[in-house]
């Protein structure tokens, strides 16, 4: 985005296919300032249909497989939702959610694919797995073979449908299985249809037959499944079909939901013109094999929606900003390449058909190249430092972007001096004021503990930036061992038009109350202003019961308990530079919206010393505990809970902003140079509880923690001493 420029319109692209990949990057390299753009997609991972057969085979990797679209939205100035689109309210222009409110749009593009799901067979949906959506048949496919590989026995897999998807699938299972010690696995492929391949080629069959027959792949033709149970496959006249593993290629079949749109649609399919613009609506888009082109109708195919791509990025721009669109011509006829298990390939044109390593080479080099287009994105332009500016002695020290979170807050040491020379409180029923997590006030026969935090945004998803702000700001109230009362927040957006601002703050205020709610607590207030970037604060407050926890109160030989892992800062680093893998990403994300309620209820009781780990990281957060109670710790390399693709991204030497800063505490601590040691200075946001407990109580609440579904870890002791912290 440029966030100088007023935001006006909104582009909501529904699904991560192959058509809107490009289109974001595409938009990366041309975005249109004043247009907001927000990819939904279920994972922050697309995998890419030219590649799946290899991967089922074992050529490639998942991560070779799958299209990065956290990436592709950082390239593009997108903001990424993780949901499902359910429903379109062609009148109120808003995309229905399955997980959240409804979002805005003033121009949407769908292209969520097709399933080859068979909901009508009775049993499917428990016991078999369609081959689309790809990501979680993938998933399914390495669940299985692991499990088969630790069970030792031959395994029965089937496939539905005679197509070439089907037979693709079951040359690339039966090489798969072959190669992987399974090579006993039987392999079944059905096909309700007098006989297979029906839409290739006489040459491109026989080939392709002959390749079914030297993997040993039993053909079924003629063969309607009637149920599906747990292994077994039942068959309409003939003897039930052992299967361990079942998944279905028989075709491409709509999502129910487009048809109940009231767009125009053909079996289910979206009808669209040659603009690619459906023909109900002209603020709906739709491409790839959602969608129907009434004019040149095409088989679904995923040329077709590579090819579409340029026209649907230039004829969203121009719809968004008022120019003359453009027609999409699909081609008549494409280059057909389909594998056949091992590194060998059958291509077909027109009325050219060749076979063999050589056509595989082919294939893998037009898959690997297409991948790399949307992978290996060009670098982000930073705007050089002027020429002329005034000296400073730590401009090296600051030459990274300012990361957002946690990530962007004072340095320790600056907040403690600071605070320091703070007056003593005027009222008596200030019980301590600035120090600790959050202040202790008395309010009639109860004290009330009350705290502030605001986040500069990381991600451009006001909805997910405020829940993530939400749990943050509740962290405080949380570590005092108090319950969530009431919260007012504070809300800064960048500046847009009035549709947008009202749609924003809604996300927001919604997001805020649903996190809240949870927690007990009310959002009694607030205040809103708009300015250069979204920053979402809260004041909350909290109720206890007994004395708060403070920083004071561990006592040698303790035990410390940490309840979420580390790594967020070094993640959000890594991806604000485009440098993070999206899986990795969504992981932290899912982490840092944990609420820490059912934690805190559990550490209260025993907790002699408890606060929530956030911007100075384990290592500052610790040491608060340690100058508070005089006491020295010992913590455990190998027992520190590490977010997936943190340690790797701390051997690249990647880190927060304020990761200098924290390490200033290295003289007072003892620690092995490595990547995962690194960590103990990487700012959180939203991070877990610090908590100092009895060693004799670590079971008890270990128990705890595990029946009601959360996380802990003990990651080491307090010991007598001066406030150090070794780390061995």
């Amino acid at each position: 985005m440029h966030p100088d420029w007023p935001l006006s319109r909104d582009l909501v692209l529904i699904g991560g296919g192959h058509t809107h990949a490009l289109v974001l990057r595409k938009w990366g390299m041309n975005p249109l300032p004043g247009a907001r753009v927000t990819l939904i997609n279920p994972g922050a991972a697309s995998p890419y249909t030219g590649m799946l057969p290899g991967h089922i085979a074992g050529h490639y990797t998942r991560d070779e497989l799958d299209i990065d679209l956290v990436r592709l939205a950082r390239f593009a100035g997108a903001r990424i939702v993780f949901d499902t689109a359910c429903g379109l309210d062609l009148m109120a222009k808003r995309v229905h959610l399955t997980g959240r409110p409804p979002i805005r749009y003033d121009v949407v593009s769908i292209d969520i694919g097709a399933t080859a799901e068979l909901p009508g067979i009775e049993g499917f949906t428990q016991h078999a797995h369609s081959v689309k959506p790809l990501g979680l048949f993938a998933s399914a496919w390495q669940s299985f073979l692991e499990k088969a590989a630790m069970q030792g026995r031959p395994a029965d897999c089937a496939v539905i449908g005679g197509g070439v998807a089907g037979v693709e699938l079951a040359l690339a299972m039966a090489y798969r299985l072959k190669t992987s010690g399974l090579a006993e696995a039987r392999i079944t492929l059905i096909e309700s249809g007098p006989g297979l391949l029906q839409a290739t080629s006489a040459v491109t069959r026989r080939i392709l037959m002959r390749a079914l027959s030297r993997s040993g792949i039993t053909v079924l033709t003629g063969a309607q499944v009637t149920r599906i149970s747990s292994g077994a496959i039942a068959l309409a006249g003939r003897e039930s079909l052992p299967a361990d593993f079942i998944v279905s290629a028989a075709g491409a079949r709509p999502y129910p939901w487009l048809a109940e749109t009231g767009l125009a649609h053909t079996g289910g399919f979206l009808n669209v013109g040659p603009d690619l613009r459906t023909l109900t609506d002209p603020d709906v888009f739709a491409a790839g094999d959602c969608a129907h082109l009434t004019h040149a109708p095409r088989p679904k195919a995923g040329v077709y929606a590579v090819r579409a791509a340029p026209i649907l990025f230039e004829n969203l721009r121009a719809r968004l900003s008022g120019q003359t669109l453009r027609e999409f011509a699909p081609q008549s006829d494409y280059l057909k390449l389909i594998s056949k298990g091992d590194r060998s390939a059958v291509g077909h044109k027109h009325f050219f058909t060749l076979s063999g390593r050589s056509v595989w080479r082919l294939k893998d080099h037009i898959d690997k190249t297409f991948m790399a287009r949307l992978h290996d994105l060009p670098a982000m332009r930073t705007p050089p430092p002027p020429r002329v500016r005034a000296l400073d002695e730590e401009a090296e020290t600051r030459s990274e972007p300012l990361c957002g979170g946690c990530g962007s807050k004072v340095g320790r040491q600056n907040l403690i001096s600071a605070l320091s020379g703070l007056p003593p409180a005027l009222h008596a029923d200030t019980i301590t004021g600035a120090g600790d997590d959050a202040a202790v006030l008395r309010s009639g026969a109860r004290l009330q503990v009350i705290s502030t935090d605001h986040l500069r945004a990381f991600v451009d998803d006001p909805y997910l930036m405020a829940r993530i702000a939400a749990v943050h700001a509740l962290g405080d109230v949380c570590a005092m061992g108090a319950a969530p009362q009431s919260a007012l927040l504070s809300l800064i957006i960048p500046r847009m038009s009035d549709p947008m601002q009202k749609a924003t703050v809604a996300e927001v205020v919604a997001a805020v109350s649903d996190v809240l709610r949870a927690a007990g607590a009310d959002l009694v207030g607030g205040h809103t202003s708009m300015g250069r970037e979204l920053t979402i604060g809260l004041t909350v407050t909290g109720l206890l019961d007994g004395p708060a926890i403070g920083l004071t109160g561990a006592r040698p030989g303790d035990a410390i308990l940490l309840t979420k892992p580390l790594g967020t800062g070094v993640i959000l680093a890594a991806e604000m530079r485009g440098l993070a893998r999206g899986k990795d990403v969504e992981h932290a994300l899912a982490s840092m919206q944990r609420p820490l309620a059912a934690a805190s209820k559990i550490l209260a009781p025993a907790a002699h010393a408890m606060t929530d780990v956030t911007g100075f990281g384990l290592a500052g957060h610790l040491m608060s505990i340690l100058e508070a109670s005089d006491v020295s710790a010992r913590i455990a390399l190998p027992d520190l809970p590490v977010l997936p693709g943190a340690e790797q991204l701390s051997a690249q030497g990647i880190r927060s902003s304020l990761w200098q800063s924290n390490a200033s505490l290295e003289p007072r601590i003892s620690r092995p140079a490595s990547p995962i040691s690194d960590l103990i200075y990487d700012p959180q946001t939203a991070g877990g509880l610090l908590a100092v407990v009895p060693s004799q109580s670590v079971t008890g609440l270990l128990s705890a923690f595990q029946a009601e579904g959360e996380p802990a870890f003990v990651i080491g002791r307090i010991e007598e001493g001066p406030p150090r912290i070794l780390v061995n």
